[in-house]
């Protein structure tokens, strides 16, 4: 492949509701680009972008695929996403490095959950956009009704440059607004378009759609606003120029009608890509931040400039270790480059560069700037990672990955797993930062957690397949806490223990009271007199710290309790530091007990983001699980729902939230506070921690 310059490159990213044809519409593309010389298909799992085992198996995009045509003399860098909520963060990555992002809609089913989700991502990144309006040839195709909801829930902006002569089963050929000529398609896999005049009862539809594309156009400048007045139209030229400019402002998203699977529409696409989309160099530009400091610098795709690359993606291949995709923002690299990575100081040598298509790598000399490829066996570097040379250290900023909204515990199925199983893990999030790993030490468990229940699924899977190892997922034990409503002003214990030879001793008075939450454990040494010498006290506070580390009604840890020791005793030869530390143990256990002991639950600040006709069904679900609504809020036709739930009730919530929204409600959750649990639920955890004391013994 011959070398492009930034302003020869377009970067587009595929994104939408799963199902909708993104993979399809990819591969259709290689085809008719001459990449491939025959289409395969997402059911027979011979597609160039859905590659994996996994993905095979599934019949689903899981990760995110890079591929690349050439067309008009213009390289086109193609990134299919997932459609599947579980893998929203490989969009996130995706979007980070396209320059239009191309919304795939289904045309009888019209702006699904997904759709709706990705577009927000766009709106976010203040990306240009296209609208794709797919599956124009099934016979439940409504392609007018379908843009209509393309302008009400996603933008406002979109226009038609090209609409079907015919939907449904027959659906062959596409009036393209902005050339106004109809093309029509030979049969899949033919690669026969046909250019002819519009159809005569479609000529109407046709001057309608052209003047709503030029008016948009007008709209984007005061000087072309002016001509559209003075003269009622616009010159070519003026479309050409007025028309990437809109785009670029976002004031404007194309809207296609295609047909993936009868390849209807695709030439008309790619002629449009290559003209008006815009390349990195119309871009302008990517901001950074100067390494180590909070100072902006504008970044500019100038292939002449100091290489600054950015990792967006890392993928483990078997037999070639990881692979980074990465995209250039600044300069020229080759292979045998030395870079340094701005997150960590450490030199890389980019040892052999490649573009992709899919799994097939193609090896290159020379990646310049807006482009995007992969390198292999990088030592230290990872997604998210700027290498920059030293002339210009910049480090461009991260993908903001969704937060996690599902967690599960990993249970080893044999014992001696436990290193490779968190290996194993650890690369798994290297590969997909919206996969979280941690070990909790609290309740002593290696806690995974995610987008949705497939992905926790698929990195167990992914364990079992690469590292051999077997694991179940489990409810996360929940970290309760203990601690004391009541106060007692003398509790006393004396350990004593006489068993020939030198005895035991120690005796301890306790004064106990609860704490403002969160104020954690205070110990006061009130002792007078020298009744327990100064050299046992520590011993006095290790014990409590140790009986509190551990809890007394349920082993969990017990907190904000104010403890004074201020009477006791000892014996000259039997006391020790041993047996202060264990009467210290049992008097806290003791006074604990007489002071109103309670357990508290973690309770999580939930956000639920609903289309209204469920609001009702999600606010009835949240109060059945002890949540507390505190307010709602609406965005355009989503209802967003606050509340405070407890996090006992919250473990698959969003495979439930799923099922009673069929699949558009999103929610995210955070930490918020400790509160008191219920008697009834207080109790049956209890009793729960005992049977489990009992089946240990």
């Amino acid at each position: 492949m011959k070398e492009y310059g930034p302003e020869s490159i377009r970067n587009i990213a595929f994104i939408g509701h799963g199902g909708s044809g993104k993979t399809s519409l990819s591969e259709v593309l290689l085809y008719t680009a001459g990449e491939i010389n025959r289409i395969g298909n997402v059911l027979e799992g011979n597609t160039v972008s859905d590659y994996t085992s996994n993905e095979i198996e599934k019949q689903i995009s899981i990760s995110t695929s890079l591929m690349h045509i050439e067309w008009n003399g213009k390289k086109i860098n193609i990134l299919d996403t997932p459609g599947y909520s579980d893998f929203m963060g490989d969009v996130k990555s995706a979007l980070k490095v396209c320059d239009t992002a191309v919304m795939i809609i289904k045309s009888a089913e019209g702006v699904e959950v997904g759709s709706e989700v990705t577009g927000k991502f766009v709106n976010e990144l203040k990306l240009p956009s296209a609208v794709v309006i797919n599956k124009v040839d099934n016979e439940h195709s409504t392609f007018e009704e379908t843009l209509e909801k393309v302008k009400d829930r996603l933008t406002s902006g979109a226009i038609v440059v090209t609409f079907p002569v015919l939907e449904g089963v027959n659906f062959n050929a596409v009036v393209d607004v902005i050339k106004m000529k109809a093309f029509t398609y030979g049969d899949a896999g033919s690669k026969k378009v046909t250019e002819g005049e519009i159809p005569a009862n479609l000529k109407a539809k046709a001057d309608e759609y052209r003047t709503q594309l030029i008016e948009k156009i007008a709209e984007s400048s005061e000087e072309l606003m002016n001509k559209y007045f003075e003269e009622g139209s616009l010159s070519d030229s003026d479309i050409e120029t007025g028309l990437k400019a809109s785009i670029i402002s976002r004031s404007l998203s194309p809207v296609f009608a295609i047909s993936a699977n009868k390849v209807v529409g695709l030439n008309n696409f790619l002629d449009f890509v290559t003209q008006y989309f815009p390349s990195p160099l119309d871009r302008g530009g990517e901001e950074a931040k100067l390494s180590g400091k909070d100072e902006k610098v504008l970044v500019k795709p100038d292939p002449a400039g100091e290489p600054v690359l950015f990792v967006f993606k890392t993928v483990a291949e078997q037999h070639v270790g990881e692979l980074s995709l990465f995209k250039v923002y600044s300069g020229s690299v080759k292979a045998g480059l030395d870079l340094i990575n701005e997150s960590n100081g450490k030199t890389e040598r980019l040892s052999q560069l490649s573009i992709l298509n899919g799994r097939n790598r193609k090896d290159v000399t020379q990646l310049v700037a807006g482009d995007l490829g992969a390198v292999v066996k990088l030592k230290d570097t990872h997604t998210n990672n700027t290498l920059a040379s030293k002339s210009l250290s910049v480090v461009i900023d991260e993908i903001e990955f969704p937060e996690a909204v599902i967690r599960s515990a990993i249970l080893p199925k044999a014992k001696g797993d436990e290193d490779k199983i968190a290996s194993g893990l650890h690369t798994l999030h290297e590969e997909d930062p919206s996969f979280f790993v941690k070990y909790d030490p609290e309740i002593s468990q290696t806690v995974i957690s995610g987008q949705g229940e497939l992905q926790l699924a698929l990195a167990a899977k992914r364990l079992k397949e690469r590292y051999k190892v077997d694991v179940d997922l489990v409810e996360p034990r929940i970290p309760y806490r203990e601690t004391i409503k009541g106060r007692v002003d003398d509790v006393e214990y004396k350990h004593k223990k006489q068993s020939g030879g030198r005895g035991q001793y120690g005796h301890v008075h306790f004064k106990m009271e609860p704490l403002p939450r969160g104020a954690g454990f205070e110990f006061v040494d009130a002792i007078v007199g020298g009744v327990v010498p100064g050299r046992f006290i520590p011993a006095v506070e290790k014990g409590i710290a140790e009986v509190m580390s551990k809890g007394v009604l349920s082993g969990n840890k017990v907190v904000d309790v104010k403890v004074t020791l201020h009477f006791g005793s000892y014996h000259d030869v039997d006391s020790d530091e041993m047996s202060f530390k264990l009467a210290a143990i049992q008097c806290f256990k003791k006074g604990f007990l007489e002071c109103k002991p309670c357990l508290l639950e973690p309770i999580y600040e939930v956000e639920v983001i609903v289309p209204d006709e469920y609001m009702g069904d999600v606010m009835g679900d949240i109060s059945s699980k002890r949540g507390k609504i505190l307010g709602m809020d609406s965005d355009g036709q989503f209802q967003i729902i606050k509340a405070l739930v407890p996090l006992s009730e919250l473990h698959k919530y969003s495979s439930q939230l799923r099922s009673l929204t069929q699949g558009r409600g999103v929610h995210k959750r955070k930490f918020s506070h400790y509160e008191e649990v219920p008697k009834e639920v207080e109790q049956k955890v209890i009793d729960e921690y005992n049977k489990s004391r009992e089946e240990d013994k």
